[in-house]
C-alpha cells in the first residue's frame, strides 16, 4: 500500500524495536469527522469477530487510551463506559461464526467493521482503520498499523470491541461450561484444545479453522449417523 497522505506539518510516526507507543493526532485535508475502527475476535477458534467504530469529542478527552490488549480487563471496563458517554457516538457490531465460515475471516471481519460504521448516528468524513486491510466504505478511509496504539479513536474502537465480545464469551460460557469460554474467550489455548478434543466443537466454533475442522472430523468418525445428525448446526 503507498505511503499515506498527511497535512503540511503533520509529523510521521515510525516503528522501531525500542520505540513507545503513543497517541497521535491525525489531521486531515477537508473539514468533518473522523471515526477510528477496530476489531476483536479475529483469531479466536469459537464465536463472532465483533468490529466497533467511535467517534470521539475533542471537547470530552479521555485519558489512558490505549491498545485494548495492553490493559487489565478492569480498565477496559472502566475505559468502555467513559467512552460511550463521552463520544459523539460509537456503534459495534459483529460477525457470526456461520458468516465467517462462509465467507473466510478477512471478509467476516470487514464485514463487521462496514456494519460497525454504517450503525454510526453521525456520518464520518474520514474512517481509520486499524491493521492494513480496509472495508468497503461509502467515505473516505486509511488503514493503519498498529493504529491501536496510536490514535485515540481506533484505541477506544478496540476497547469496545473487546469488552464487547469478552462479554459475549461469557454468555457462551454458561451455554457450554466444558469448554472455558470464560477463561480463555474462544482463543487457542491448551485448555480449549483440550476441551475440542475431549467434547468435539459447538455450534460456535468456526469449522472452517483447522484445529475445529480436525476435532470434528474426529468426533464425526466416532459418533453414529443418528448422533452426527443431532450434532449438526441449524
Amino acid at each position: 500500500m503507498p505511503p499515506s497522505s498527511t497535512a503540511k506539518g503533520q509529523k510521521t510516526v515510525r516503528s522501531t524495536r525500542h520505540a513507545v507507543s503513543r497517541q497521535v493526532s491525525f489531521k486531515w485535508d477537508g473539514t468533518g469527522l473522523t471515526a477510528g475502527v477496530d476489531e476483536a475476535g479475529r483469531g479466536a477458534l469459537a464465536g463472532p469477530v465483533v468490529a466497533a467504530a467511535v467517534i470521539l469529542d475533542e471537547r470530552q478527552p479521555i485519558k489512558g487510551l490505549a491498545d485494548s490488549k495492553k490493559l487489565s480487563a478492569i480498565r477496559r471496563e472502566a475505559l468502555f463506559d467513559e467512552i460511550r458517554a463521552k463520544a459523539l457516538c460509537c456503534s459495534v457490531a459483529m460477525a457470526s461464526a456461520e458468516e465467517i465460515d462462509r465467507l473466510n475471516i478477512l471478509q467476516a471481519t470487514l464485514l463487521a467493521m462496514s456494519r460497525a460504521v454504517e450503525g454510526l448516528r453521525l456520518l464520518p468524513h474520514m474512517v481509520l482503520v486499524d491493521g492494513n486491510r480496509i472495508p468497503k466504505l461509502a467515505m473516505r478511509a486509511e488503514a493503519i498499523v498498529k493504529g491501536d496504539a496510536t490514535v485515540a479513536a481506533i484505541s477506544a474502537a478496540s476497547i469496545l470491541a473487546k469488552v464487547t465480545r469478552d462479554r459475549m464469551m461469557l454468555e457462551l460460557d454458561a451455554d457450554f461450561p466444558l469448554y472455558g469460554f470464560a477463561k480463555h474467550k474462544g482463543y487457542g489455548t491448551a485448555e480449549h484444545l483440550d476441551a475440542l478434543k475431549k467434547w468435539g466443537p459447538t455450534q460456535a466454533h468456526r469449522r472452517s479453522f483447522a484445529p475445529v475442522a480436525l476435532a470434528w472430523a474426529h468426533h464425526s468418525a466416532k459418533q453414529s449417523p443418528a448422533d452426527n445428525a443431532d450434532r449438526e448446526p441449524s
